[in-house]
């Protein structure tokens, strides 16, 4: 892989990995236009490894928040009079509802990383999960805020996680945001608990892809232009969060649904066209 190609696919990466949109979608599409076998080894590891950039810029954006939500953990787990923090309980929420994902992620791992990397598979997500997303956008009534999170809600949020690694086009942030709007959450705290949520997830899946497909990176993509693209998605994700949170503050998700559908059919489109092979 050229550093051409390693900054567009960085770009790629930090610009969807927490929008809707599904960021592997995205790296899948251009992978494949860019010429790469979008369903091998390499390149399969070389998709989770550059997500650790992306990570890294919400781990870096929610510092605060993350020593906050440790330490009254912490402090939970030694006295039992401050185990009614929300802190607490938002704690174990993300430690138990991070269970979902890396138990289907390990038990459907040779799918994941060949048959359903499709254009097909893809598309039809895409188009499918925007009417699971429509659904659950109009039904949040601002009723419920961070304060409010349990490990029950965690768990429903973890779940419905659990359904992105296996159809890529839900996208993960898409998955959580939409089981987050079901439970009632506002906007801005269904975006930052989907945050939170991925943050385990995803660190774990790159870390795996780049100790047990190590070789596999060096001999195809390379570890200078996957680093190359994992820094640029750091960067490109940190502003990406940002504009993120800002948006949703005062906007729902509809251009998010209009846009997924609209790439959904761009790519049957040209998948039937023949333009790319699924």
């Amino acid at each position: 892989m050229n550093w051409l190609h390693a900054v567009l696919l960085g770009i790629v990466e930090g610009v969807t990995e927490f929008l809707p949109v599904s960021s592997t979608g995205h790296l899948n599409v251009v992978e494949k236009l860019l010429g790469y076998e979008i369903d091998s080894v390499g390149m399969t590891a070389f998709t989770a490894v550059i997500q650790i950039g992306a990570i890294f810029a919400a781990i870096v954006y929610f510092w605060g928040d993350i020593v906050r939500i440790a330490s009254a953990w912490l402090a939970g787990l030694r006295h039992a009079d401050r185990r009614d923090d929300p802190d607490w309980r938002l704690g174990w929420g993300i430690i138990l509802g991070s269970i979902p994902v890396a138990v289907v992620g390990l038990l459907f791992k040779d799918a994941i990383e060949g048959s359903l990397r499709s254009l097909w598979v893809i598309a039809g997500a895409l188009i499918a999960w925007s009417f699971v997303m429509w659904l659950a956008d109009r039904r949040t009534g601002n009723e419920r805020g961070m304060k409010d999170v349990t490990v029950t809600d965690a768990l429903v949020i973890g779940c419905f996680q659990a359904l992105s690694p296996v159809f890529p086009g839900i996208s993960r942030s898409g998955a959580t945001i939409s089981a987050g709007l079901f439970r009632r959450f506002d906007r801005v705290t269904a975006t930052r608990l989907s945050f939170f949520m991925g943050i385990p997830a995803l660190v774990a899946a790159g870390l795996l892809e780049a100790v047990t497909a190590a070789d596999h990176i060096s001999e195809s993509v390379g570890w200078v232009p996957t680093g190359i693209a994992t820094l640029v998605s750091f960067v490109v994700a940190y502003v990406s969060i940002a504009w993120l949170l800002k948006f949703v503050s005062s906007n729902d998700f509809t251009s998010f649904i209009w846009y997924r559908i609209a790439l959904g059919l761009v790519l049957i489109g040209l998948v039937v066209g023949g333009f790319v092979a699924p």
